[in-house]
């Protein structure tokens, strides 16, 4: 596991920094609490990959697609409002991540069994000043390479 400490810029940096360098196939699991960040990151990622335009939370939709430059694709998902686990059949959860794809999934945990066994845990937890995110990154099984912090411990 490594850790970080990084106020909003950094954080936004970060995923800006892993949007750029990632290469698909590659799913990262975003937990965190309400406010910890998790759609900032995300968003910093999708930026990071060349996706322009408005990136609204998929809260409501559930998933959204962007597709980048490179020939790839963002897939941003969030779980929060399932009921079911079994609901992400519906949303093609058995193609992701496909060769394309840079996935991205907040309340993974909602899904929990359902997750694939190659990925990247990534939990943010907000400080108590709230000026900083406690950040975690945890690789499971064999996902492709993550960059990470310059600052982690």
């Amino acid at each position: 596991m490594i850790y970080a400490r990084l106020d909003e810029e950094q954080l936004i940096a970060l995923g800006e920094r892993i949007g750029h360098e990632v290469s698909p196939p590659l799913f990262l699991a975003l937990r965190g609490d309400l406010g910890a960040g998790k759609s900032t990151f995300a968003r910093a990622i999708a930026r990071g990959a060349g996706v322009e335009g408005e990136i609204p939370s998929p809260t409501f939709n559930l998933l959204f697609r962007y597709p980048v430059p490179r020939g790839a694709q963002i897939v941003h998902i969030d779980l929060y409002r399932l009921d079911d686990p079994e609901e992400v059949w519906e949303l093609g959860w058995a193609e992701l991540p496909a060769p394309d794809e840079i996935v991205m999934v907040e309340w993974p945990e909602r899904a929990e069994v359902l997750l694939p066994p190659d990925r990247w845990e990534i939990e943010l937890v907000e400080t108590e000043s709230g000026e900083a995110r406690d950040v975690e990154f945890r690789r499971v099984g064999n996902p492709g390479p993550l960059p990470l912090p310059e600052e982690a411990g």
